[in-house]
C-alpha cells in the first residue's frame, strides 16, 4: 500500500499529544534541546518512557550516545519555547531559565512536568531512532495546563462538557449553559462543523485556510511570524507551506525568510474570504447589524481585558 506522507501526518494529527522539549549534553559539555511530541510511557516497574528522534536530526549522535536526558513537558504558556527548540540554530538556550538536571542535562524552569532519565536502550524505528529512558527523578506542577498538539496546531486541554455530572450542570438555573466559556466553546464547535466542510469543497483544509487568508491580509511574512499567528508548530507548518507551494499557491524566497502568495494563491484566498463572509451572513440571519456590532465589540473588549490581566 502506497501512503501519502502528508496525508498520513494529517491522520496522526487527529491524536492529541502533549509537547515536550528533550534536553541533553555531550561529553564536551555542549547542551542540546529539541521539541518532540513523540513522548510516551512504557512501563511502571521499572519506570520507563520513550521518545523518538529523526535520523536526519543535527543532534542525533548527541542523543543516541547520551547517558542521561530530561523530558520537559511544556506548559500552555510556553509556545515560544516550543518554537525555539523546533528549529535548527545556535543559542537555543539563550534567555531560557534553566536548572541543572540529572547528569547535567538542562531542566526548563516553568515546565509543568519533567522526567530526568538514564538512557535505557536505543532502537531502530524506520526513519527514526526510538530512545527509551529509565526515569530517575520527576516532578510536576498542580493547577497548570499543559501545551497540546492537535490537528496540526497548538491547542489547550479543557474539561469535556459531557464529563460534568448532570446535577452540577443544572444547578444555579442552568449556570453551565449560560457560562461564557461554555457558550463560546459550543458556538465554536457548531460553527466549525458547518464551515470546515465548505473549505474542503474549495480544495483546502483549515490549516491552509489560515495561512492563505493571513498572507492575503498582511502580505509577505517570515516563517516565524506565520507560525505565531496561526498557532502552528514550525515543523508542521513547513509541511503545510510545502503543500501550498507545490500547488503554485505560495512562493518563498531566501529559504522561508519571506513567504508570499502567488497570483493564483491570492485569487483563491479572495474566494475563500468571500465564501467566509457569505457563510457568516447566513449563520447570523435574523441578527441585526446592531446586535452583531455589540457581540463583536464585546468579544474584542473581553480579549483586550484578558490580555491585560
Amino acid at each position: 500500500m502506497s501512503i501519502d506522507t502528508r496525508d498520513f501526518r494529517n491522520a496522526l494529527g487527529k491524536f492529541a499529544t502533549g509537547v515536550t522539549v528533550i534536553t541533553t549534553h555531550d561529553t564536551q559539555g555542549e547542551h542540546y534541546g529539541v521539541t518532540a511530541s513523540s513522548f510516551n510511557a512504557v512501563s511502571m516497574t521499572p519506570p520507563l518512557i520513550l521518545w523518538s528522534i529523526d535520523k536526519g536530526a543535527y543532534s542525533l549522535d548527541a542523543y543516541c550516545q547520551a547517558e542521561h536526558f530530561v523530558v520537559n513537558v511544556l506548559g500552555s504558556d510556553q509556545v515560544p519555547i516550543s518554537n525555539r527548540f523546533a528549529q535548527r540554530g545556535e543559542n537555543k538556550f539563550q534567555g531560557i531559565d534553566l536548572e541543572e538536571g540529572v547528569g547535567g542535562s538542562a531542566r526548563i524552569v516553568g515546565a509543568v512536568a519533567h522526567f530526568e532519565c538514564r538512557t535505557w536502550q536505543v532502537y531502530e524505528g524506520g526513519d527514526h531512532f526510538i530512545i527509551v529512558g529509565e526515569v530517575l527523578k520527576y516532578g510536576y506542577q498542580e493547577g497548570r495546563g499543559a501545551l497540546v498538539f492537535h490537528n496540526g496546531r497548538y491547542a489547550l486541554p479543557e474539561p469535556h462538557p459531557m464529563t460534568i455530572p448532570q446535577e452540577e450542570a443544572e444547578t444555579g438555573e442552568g449556570l453551565l449553559g449560560h457560562h461564557f466559556l461554555y457558550l463560546l466553546r459550543q458556538s465554536l464547535s457548531a460553527y466549525r462543523q458547518d464551515f470546515y466542510p465548505r473549505l474542503e469543497h474549495m480544495g483546502v483544509d483549515e490549516k491552509e485556510w489560515r495561512v492563505l487568508t493571513l498572507l492575503l491580509d498582511r502580505g509577505a511574512l517570515p516563517l516565524e511570524t506565520i507560525a505565531q499567528r496561526v498557532a502552528q508548530p514550525i515543523e508542521d507548518l513547513k509541511d503545510t507551506l510545502s503543500g501550498l507551494t507545490r500547488r503554485g499557491l505560495l512562493s518563498d524566497h531566501d529559504d522561508h525568510v519571506s513567504l508570499a502568495l502567488t497570483d493564483a494563491g491570492g485569487e483563491l484566498a479572495r474566494k475563500l474570504l468571500q465564501m467566509a463572509r457569505e457563510h457568516e451572513q447566513k449563520v447570523f440571519e435574523g441578527v441585526s447589524m446592531e446586535e452583531m456590532g455589540v457581540l463583536k465589540g464585546g468579544l474584542e473588549r473581553v480579549i483586550g481585558q484578558l490580555g491585560n490581566l
